[in-house]
This record gives structure tokens, C-alpha cells and sequence, in this order.
């Protein structure tokens, strides 16, 4: 990724009660840029619904979110 200028990316695995909250906490303590978060594979109707985890962060957070289907 370096040799194609690309930054960095660090994958971190955190354990929490409440997992939007260790997520946060997480991209706090590292001083994330970006989130990238599921937004739980559904087909239908159900697909414009997103996981609740990924509603939580983007209701709690001011870091871009990048939600992936």
C-alpha cells in the first residue's frame, strides 16, 4: 500500500459491555480519520435498515463513517 501511496490502515480488535461505545473509545485512543462499518448483509426491504451497532455510531460520532453492504 506504501509503494502506492496509499496510508496506512490498522485493524484494531477491542472488547466492550457496549460495543458502539468501544468503538468509539477505540477511534478516540488511536486518533482514527475514518470508521468502516457493516451495515449487516439483509436483502429486501430490511436492507435499507442498518445494523444497530452502525446506527449507534453515527448518531454518537462526528468521524466520517463508511458504511459497507
Amino acid at each position: 500500500a506504501a509503494k502506492a501511496g496509499m496510508a496506512e490502515i490498522h485493524t484494531l480488535r477491542e472488547t466492550a459491555l457496549q460495543p458502539y461505545l468501544g468503538i468509539l473509545a477505540a477511534a478516540k485512543n488511536h486518533a482514527c480519520d475514518l470508521l468502516v462499518m457493516a451495515s449487516h448483509g439483509r436483502r429486501g426491504i430490511s436492507a435499507l435498515v442498518l445494523g444497530s451497532e452502525t446506527q449507534k455510531i453515527l448518531a454518537h460520532t462526528q468521524l466520517p463513517v463508511l458504511v459497507v453492504r
